[in-house]
């Protein structure tokens, strides 16, 4: 599964694209907890103090954010959904 990062996030993971091997059941949530455990600098970046997204965080399946799935953060992944993650973006 490829996992496609944005702006200040490819420093974190040294590079614009990942690749993760798909495991059967896997959520949203446990992609972003295994990404966490190899890139630990992009906790801070993506989850509150709480294990939040925070809201200026977008994680998107498919083209949608993850929190508006329908089962949000618990949403099952198969191995050809395109994953793009982008920190919060400001600019004026």
């Amino acid at each position: 599964m490829k996992i496609n990062f944005y702006a200040t996030l490819r420093e974190i993971v040294g590079s614009r694209t990942v690749e993760i091997e798909h495991q059967e059941g896997m959520t949203v949530q446990a992609l972003l907890e295994l990404l966490f455990q190899r890139y630990p600098g992009l906790r801070r970046e993506l989850m509150d103090e709480a294990g939040n997204l925070y809201p200026h965080v977008h994680v998107f399946i498919n083209g949608r954010d993850a929190p508006y799935l329908e089962q949000g953060l618990a949403t099952p992944l198969s191995s050809e959904d395109v994953v793009n993650i982008f920190p919060a973006v400001g600019g004026g």
